[in-house]
């Protein structure tokens, strides 16, 4: 039962986020610095969840095989692949490290 409450709460919470972007005036969100910080802070938040993700395990920093992978698909992105050789690159990256014992 408790499960089924906390999904009633969080779908409330989410219809109330959603209501409250929809009541802010349009001129609000013309603004350049609104832009700016629109386009600015999914990328911020992605890239926290990628460092978080791939440095982090049960609390502590860890450097392991995501850290091989990470690196890899940065070189294939600095060499402007397509996305899927990226994480090809980094799939195949990380379970080589793993394979060999990393």
């Amino acid at each position: 039962m408790n499960v089924w409450i906390a999904i009633a709460l969080t779908a409330g919470g989410c219809y109330l986020v959603k209501l409250l972007g929809l009541l802010v005036p349009a001129d609000t969100l013309e603004r350049p610095l609104v832009r700016k910080l629109a386009a600015l802070v999914p990328v911020a938040l992605l890239a926290a969840l990628t460092a978080q993700q791939t440095f982090s395990s049960q609390g502590a920093l860890t450097v392991d095989a995501r850290a091989a992978g990470l690196a890899a698909a940065a070189v294939a992105l600095v060499l402007r692949a397509p996305f899927l050789v990226v994480v090809g690159a980094a799939v195949a990256v990380t379970a080589g490290v793993r394979a060999l014992g990393g």
